[in-house]
């Protein structure tokens, strides 16, 4: 019932840019938050960025003043800026999204490989 659909993803040189986006549809009242995670091989899942309703942000150490999130809620859409991209950025990134059932949702995740 309820999908969330990714783009952007893809192959980019370190020290480039790229913009995640993530779409969510389906039988939802509302988003609570929406945020992005990532996984690289022989690691597990983290949390690189969320975004509550009311617009309070929160990042992960290793992305701070790299990565902006935001969301445009006419759209149910979140993104990712990425900026300044370095090698250990690489992974499948996976949008989430926690709607007002408290239930949460995921996308299927976007390859991004940051070359040297």
């Amino acid at each position: 019932q309820v999908q969330l659909v990714e783009s952007g993803g893809g192959l980019v040189q370190a020290g480039g840019s790229l913009r995640l986006s993530c779409t969510v549809s389906g039988s939802i009242f509302s988003i609570n938050i929406m945020g992005w995670y990532r996984q690289a091989p022989g690691k597990e899942r983290e949390l690189v960025a969320s975004i509550v309703s009311g617009g309070i942000t929160h990042y992960a150490d290793a992305v701070k003043g790299r990565f902006t999130i935001s969301s445009m809620d006419a759209k149910n859409t979140v993104y990712l800026q990425m900026t300044s991209l370095k090698p250990e950025d690489t992974a499948v990134y996976y949008c989430n999204a926690v709607v007002s059932t408290n239930r949460d949702y995921w996308g299927k995740g976007t390859l991004v490989t940051v070359s040297l």
